[in-house]
């Protein structure tokens, strides 16, 4: 044995040299090579970056013969720099013999354990497909090499850059990366050795081991200042990567990259995993069977070419866009019948999105011995920092290849797009389903908008148009009716002309007119479409993505525990006595959860408590303000108290909303973690109802307050109803409140979308993603400096995809001022609409440009916000049946119309709405200060309200026109309320939720699968049937002109070969 083992390790038993390393012939395979042991028999390649390297074993296919004696001669170069007991490396393995046994004899080789080089990346099991081994060396300066050995070795190693596509593919250039998992290290004691010296006495057993590390230019190490934590992440993550080993996948380090402090981990699905996977998560993959879809035919047919040809400069220039007329026939994926299947081009049967999809299930369900729950816990202990698939590509630059990524970037997420279609098919190929159907639906919430804002426009035309003929607002800025009004506050104020509030009364008829009544009514019908026209999109999406009949599997792939429900498990069930019972029979019932449910009950009634608080502080902002700037000596500050006074409380209300919403939206998926829902799909519903309910409070509150109860509780002159016994509830407007809702409904719609929704969404991603690189940079030197990234070092330093629920929630906030308050502000559609044209292709910029590629999601509609838009539709109807009977003069007006008007028109309508007040009844210290501001006494004055006048025997109580108006106002609630919600339940009936051409073709394709299954066991039955009868002829000549033989068993090999059926 010892006669046939060359010093292939180099003097000493150390490590090969540089130039044995990179030699084709440094390792042999078969049996003209014994003295290695069948692990080591793989090719060597030191493939040399920056200052660091990787000891790569890969497969060799061909057998070379063993070295000759000049190559072995040569293999000196690293002697001098290894120490004296060389063997194994980071304690992979210990070399055989005593203790003070040298390996500097030639003649022993090292043993099966002292050549095992990481085995922990082997490749997959399958004996065909050997993988990759991969070895760790550490920096090259610390193996004691000078600088000009260090250059000698990139000298020698060849730029692997330019075959893996900077990081898209493994070092070999074949495979492509899938997925790439992200760690931190730290320069301990056990990760600054390349080797360790594992001395074993056999006297003393394999317990007493005692290491030295190889000298670097660090000098010795203290063990005493090993970071146990860290090493003990090392040894899970080494746990957790031989296991992803064991379940198919390829594996390949670097940590040699421009990022300090950071390793990566490549991974690699081959293609037997790739079908293993499919054929579990029950993929629907295109067949070899194509049909041809239903075209429209007749007058349909020209009304859609026609369209089409319209329609032609704004549809993007995406491959696949248009309209097919065949369709391959989809079926879930079997291995069994993969003949059935297009498998023309393996490389592509799989697209990226896929197979990222696949690498991740088989993530999260790999566990180690501190991981019950595989990538998810160890991302939440730190032993991961970041898991993602990578982009395709660059998407800047005239050198780069063509991408989905780039094309996506030139058509959808750039501004200049901003009149074209979305290619939701290609997002859908790069992004998944989750996030395709989140632009499909933003894109049909848009087109939406389109015929809502034409219509509000028209409605505020027309009372723009009508101003001149309302007769209250031409009453009320007449001079002549000299109406002295009651003064607005105690003391400081005193009386003032009625004329004086002339524009804010021509304003509020922009707005308050006979046609916002309806545009209320509209609106309601808007929704109940909108909502009928995406249910027949999402259903031909689905149809076209092969996600019909996707219930069942999504079902299976989203009730899988999350890790942290498990842990929650695994504590309760060490905490009882588990010897007669099973783990796995453990949950989580309510008594477990009730402090969590305790603390949500506590957290919601303060967070809400804590917003009524801040409206009640903005109130009391108003009206102190409003006191102030009454005594104030500037004519223009006295006139102009109520606008200034309504625009600043709304500006604070804004601040508040918009710093509330990112504090609610932590507080809400902490409520979430404390409850450990079960699965994602509970989690992620209970933190949206969560947030929701709190950003719905918290945006609408002010707004609720001004439509509803400003100006109910007042009471009257001489009797007003006073907060903190001091500060006295502010009045609506003489024109009614409907006014000051619409300036606090803009503003806040406006600066929320303006400020939250796309300052926040530009702003702190790029914050963000610089203070990284800044936190990352360190000196490096020239060569290294003109190196180009590699693809998984550029996706690291973009930001984490946070999920879809904030980009949601803006837009479902965004449906709640269209549709809630719409009567009070016709323009909120088309300032929508223009918010919506710019957030799409902002939120296309961010996925493209700014985020990581998130992990693709199948789903087949947009969960929990369907019913949530639902609810917000029958909210808005009777929302605004009050705004329209409570806010507005709609009401009044009619009832003055037709029950006092005396020709029916709206003359004295003003005079028939103000109370009379005889200022001698004012309580003591409330009477104005200078009751002659206006030149004259006044003796009586007016206020808004349907009161008795002083003269009457039941003085200032509430008069039969109150009553009146009252019930006026209640009727109108009920039969606007009915009426609406009976056409829009009509709507939705009348609409089917499938289109008529989408259920045939679903049908069709269910026949065409049963035809091809019949084919398919039709040609199997005859191909038995063929099988049995050569058998029975062959039997029958044997037996005539031979010897009798045995006769070959039904079902054997000949008779069990697959039997391809031609599509």
């Amino acid at each position: 044995m010892k006669a046939t083992q060359p010093a292939a390790w180099g003097p000493g038993g150390g490590f090969p040299s540089p130039r044995s390393l990179h030699t084709e012939e440094a390792a042999w395979e078969g049996t003209s090579a014994p003295w290695l042991p069948p692990v080591a028999k793989n090719r060597l390649a030191l493939v040399s970056r920056g200052t660091q390297s990787r000891l790569q074993l890969e497969p060799r296919m061909k057998e070379t013969p063993p070295p000759s004696q000049e190559d072995i001669a040569q293999q000196t170069t690293l002697k001098p720099l290894l120490p004296k007991d060389a063997g194994a490396v980071h304690g992979e393995a210990t070399p055989p013999g005593p203790a003070d046994e040298s390996l500097t004899s030639l003649e022993e080789a090292p043993s099966y354990e002292a050549m095992r080089v990481n085995e922990k990346y082997s490749s997959l099991p399958a004996e065909a497909d050997r993988g990759v081994h991969i070895i760790n060396i550490r920096a090259i300066d610390d193996l004691g090499y000078l600088q000009s050995e260090g250059t000698l070795l990139n000298s020698l190693a060849v730029d692997p850059d330019a075959n893996c596509k900077y990081g898209l593919y493994f070092r070999d250039g074949q495979r492509k990366v899938d997925y790439i998992l992200v760690y931190n290290y730290k320069r301990t004691s056990s990760h600054n050795i390349l080797a360790r010296v594992l001395h074993v006495d056999p006297s003393l057993g394999a317990q007493n081991l005692k290491q030295e590390p190889l000298p670097g230019k660090d000098g010795p190490l203290d063990t005493g200042e090993i970071d146990h934590h860290e090493d003990d992440k090392r040894s899970r993550r080494e746990e957790y990567e031989s296991n992803l080993l064991e379940a198919g996948l390829e594996l390949e380090k670097d940590e040699g990259t421009k990022i300090h402090g950071i390793g990566f981990v490549k991974i690699h699905a081959p293609w037997n995993v790739l079908c293993r996977e499919a054929e579990f998560l029950k993929l629907k993959m295109p067949t070899k069977k194509m049909y041809q879809i239903n075209q429209s035919r007749g007058l349909l047919k020209k009304i859609n070419s026609v369209l089409q040809k319209m329609t032609e400069p704004i549809q993007p220039r995406v491959a696949g866009n248009r309209s097919q007329s065949m369709k391959r026939l989809s079926f879930t994926f079997s291995r069994e019948k993969q003949h059935l299947f297009d498998l023309s081009d393996k490389d592509s049967f799989f697209d990226s999105k896929t197979r990222s999809t696949i690498v991740y299930e088989i993530l999260k369900r790999t566990t180690c011995s501190k991981a019950s729950m595989g990538i998810t816990s160890l991302l939440a202990n730190g032993v991961y920092t970041a898991a993602y698939p990578l982009h395709d590509g660059d998407f800047e630059g005239e050198d780069v290849e063509v991408n989905d990524r780039k094309i996506l970037c030139e058509e959808w997420a750039t501004y200049g797009a901003f009149y074209k279609y979305q290619p939701i098919h290609l997002i859908r190929k790069y992004f998944g389903e989750k996030v395709g159907l989140y632009f499909a639906w933003l894109g049909v919430y848009t087109q939406m908008l389109i015929p809502a804002s034409i219509v509000g426009i028209i409605v505020f035309l027309y009372g723009c148009f009508t101003v001149d003929e309302n007769t209250p607002s031409m009453e009320m800025c007449d001079q002549r009716n000299n109406i002295t009004m009651c003064p607005l506050c105690d003391r400081t104020c005193s009386y003032w002309k009625l004329s004086s509030a002339c524009a804010t009364a021509r304003a509020s008829h922009f707005f308050d007119n006979p046609a916002t009544v309806f545009f209320s009514v509209f609106m309601a019908l808007w929704a109940a479409m909108f909502m009928e026209h995406w249910k027949r999109k999402q259903m031909r999406l689905n149809y076209k993505w092969d996600l019909t009949g996707f219930e069942e599997e999504e079902e299976t792939v989203k009730a899988h525990p999350r890790a942290e429900y498990e842990a929650k498990v695994l504590k309760k069930s060490l905490r009882k006595d588990c010897r007669h019972k099973e783990i796995d029979k453990e949950k989580l019932t309510w008594k477990d959860r009730l402090p969590a449910y305790l603390t949500n009950l506590v957290s919601f009634i303060f967070m809400i408590g804590l917003t009524f608080a801040i409206v009640f502080a903005v109130i009391i902002y108003r009206i102190s303000t409003a006191a102030a700037l009454a005594i104030s000596s500037s004519p223009s500050g006295r006139s102009n108290v109520r606008v200034t006074v309504t625009a600043t409380a709304v500006i604070i209300n804004l601040v508040v909303i918009i710093i509330l919403d990112e504090l609610y939206g932590s507080i809400a998926r902490w409520l979430t973690q404390i409850e450990v829902p079960k699965t994602d799909k509970n989690f992620e519903e209970r933190l949206i109802f969560k947030a929701f309910l709190l950003k719905f409070v918290n945006a609408y509150t002010p707004i609720f307050y001004v439509a509803f109860f400003k100006g109910r509780f007042v009471g009257r002159p001489g009797d007003y109803v006073y907060i903190f016994g001091s500060f006295r509830m502010e009045e609506c407007a003489p024109g009614g409140c409907l006014m000051e809702l619409c300036i606090q409904l803009s503003i806040i719609m406006l600066g929320k979308q303006l400020i939250q929704n796309n300052l926040f969404e530009i702003g702190i991603p790029k914050m963000k993603k610089f203070f990284r690189y800044l936190k990352q940079q360190r000196p490096i030197d020239h060569e290294e400096s003109t190196k180009k990234k590699q693809r998984y070092e550029v996706d690291y330093n973009l930001e984490p995809f946070a999920g879809l629920t904030p980009e949601y929630m803006e837009m479902i906030i965004q449906f709640g001022f269209v549709t809630l308050f719409v009567a009070s502000f016709p323009l909120a559609p088309l300032f929508a609409l223009l918010n919506n044209i710019i957030e799409i292709r902002l939120d296309a910029k961010k996925f493209v440009t700014e985020l990581r590629r998130p992990v693709a999601v199948r789903a087949k509609d947009i969960g929990i916000w369907y019913n949530i838009l639902r609810g917000i539709g029958k909210l808005a109807v009777i929302i605004n049946a009050f705004v329209i009977s409570f806010t507005s003069d709609f009401i009044p007006r009619l009832v003055y119309r037709y029950m006092y008007s005396s020709n029916g028109s709206m003359h004295g309508f003003v005079n028939h709405t103000l109370s009379y007040f005889n200022v001698s009844d004012f309580q003591a210290g409330t009477a104005p200060n200078d009751p002659m501001e206006l030149g004259y006494e006044v003796q009586i004055c007016r206020y808004k309200d349907y009161r008795e006048p002083p003269w009457s025997e039941n003085k200032y109580e509430i008069s039969k026109d109150f009553w009146a108006v009252l019930a006026a106002r209640l009727a109108f609630v009920i039969v606007f309320q009915n009426l609406v919600m009976f056409m829009s339940d009509f709507v939705d009936w009348i609409i089917p939720d499938i289109p008529k051409d989408i259920s045939q073709q679903i049908h069709k394709e269910k026949v065409l699968l049963v035809e091809l299954f019949m084919k398919e066991e039709q040609g199997k039955q005859q191909m038995l049937e063929t099988t049995k009868e050569k058998d029975n002829l062959q039997g029958d000549n044997c037996n005539n002109h031979s010897p009798p033989f045995p006769r070959p068993q039904r079902g054997s090999a000949a008779s069990r070969r697959s039997y391809h059926v031609a599509i």
